[in-house]
């Protein structure tokens, strides 16, 4: 019997992104994780809010993400659970983005972990920072898009 292709896993996402950036191209990456920190986002016990990723020497590095070591962690390892986690991605794909953010307003943002044929992945974004008068806009658009669910419902019974 043939194995069905396995859907991608919500373990994390980054509801603020949306609101603070404009996202201009989306990536997906690969993470370099220790043992604990993937029992404890088997759990769930992850932030992904206040992350972002930076360039160094070359390479993508995820700065912020939070994973919460369990109770049941083991006794010879002590957990940081704001280690700088490394991300994986073809060297092209990151000499394209280092030439983007290196253009002016472009920033590298968290958008979700997930899980990808038994593998954790993370969803980042090409962005561009969103002005106040922006943000708003996003409020006003999603207040008005929840009046027309309400006023459609309502209709509907």
């Amino acid at each position: 019997m043939a194995k069905k292709p396995e859907t991608a896993a919500r373990i994390a996402d980054n509801k603020k992104a949306a609101y603070n950036y404009f996202f201009e191209e989306r990536f997906e990456a690969g993470l370099v994780l220790e043992g604990w920190e993937v029992k404890s986002l088997r759990e769930g016990k992850v932030q992904l809010t206040d992350g972002y990723v930076v360039i160094r020497d070359g390479e993508l590095f995820l700065i912020g993400l939070q994973i919460t070591p369990l109770g049941t962690a083991s006794t010879h390892i002590s957990p940081d659970k704001t280690r700088t986690k490394k991300l994986l991605m073809h060297k092209e794909e990151i000499k394209r983005l280092i030439g983007k953010v290196e253009q002016k307003g472009y920033t590298l943002v968290p958008l979700n972990l997930h899980w990808k044929t038994g593998k954790i992945k993370c969803d980042i974004a090409l962005a561009k920072g969103k002005a106040e008068h922006d943000k708003r806009d996003t409020i006003k658009d999603r207040e008005g898009k929840r009046e027309v669910e309400r006023a459609m419902k309502g209709r509907n019974r």
